[in-house]
């Protein structure tokens, strides 16, 4: 953490600076958007996977306990009032809007991103970084998830027999995506002495993967949205199999 001498001093800071990183992001996509270097749907998901894994990077800059995680917390937390004023028309911020909606209504964010941000956000305050089930959680939202969109629109000519809307390339990309990630941030927070490294956890990120993979593959998710079962369901099995 920054000045452990002071964790107040170095919580604050650390909140200052990962919040610039986050706004950064978010500005540097609302820009792309509003010139149309990137198709639009292409461009929501490359918000959808760095600015939840972009956060998970700065945690090691806050102190340990529930008072570090609490306060970056606030970081996303502040997204949740941001796509709720957004949504429910309040304000208004077309930028933002065709950054993170799928067809440009603004009434979309209180739908996927919303759950995105609250996810982040219970996921940062309930398990903080000793617990692989936030690894799961938010490495298979936001990784796992947006390369399976990524991968499933370029590459998914061959349907799942159960949904043609979704792709065996894409569901594939989503398991492996998601579980190298996650495998990723194991290492990373174990250099700190947040985790231990193991092959049991290694294998239950693969699990997790998978049954992500599955329910986002099946119709429910489109139907209640992604943003919400592939949490519900990593945070679920992630409890059955890290216990």
């Amino acid at each position: 953490m920054l000045f452990p001498e002071s964790p107040v001093a170095g919580n604050l800071c650390a909140l200052v600076l990962s919040t610039c990183i986050a706004l950064s992001l978010l500005r540097l996509f609302e820009e792309t958007a509003r010139r149309g270097i990137f198709d639009q749907k292409l461009n929501r998901k490359l918000v959808h996977i760095t600015i939840g894994l972009a956060f998970m990077l700065c945690w090691p800059l806050f102190s340990s306990g529930s008072g570090g995680a609490y306060i970056a917390a606030l970081v996303p937390g502040v997204n949740i009032v941001k796509v709720l004023l957004i949504g429910l028309g309040i304000v208004k911020d077309e930028a933002t809007v065709k950054s993170m909606s799928r067809f440009g209504d603004y009434r979309e964010l209180v739908k996927g991103p919303l759950y995105y941000a609250s996810t982040i956000t219970f996921c940062c305050m309930i398990y903080w970084r000793t617990s692989p089930i936030a690894i799961a959680a938010i490495c298979n939202l936001c990784a796992g998830d947006g390369f399976a969109d990524i991968i499933g629109r370029r590459f998914g000519k061959k349907k799942l027999p159960y949904n043609t809307d979704k792709s065996f390339a894409g569901s594939i990309a989503m398991a492996i995506s998601g579980f190298m990630s996650s495998v990723g941030f194991m290492y990373y927070y174990s250099m700190f002495g947040f985790v231990e490294r193991s092959i049991g956890m290694v294998v239950g990120f693969l699990t997790v993967s998978v049954a992500s993979a599955l329910v986002e593959s099946h119709p429910v998710s489109t139907k209640f949205d992604d943003n919400l079962t592939v949490p519900l369901v990593s945070v679920f099995i992630g409890t059955l199999v890290f216990s």
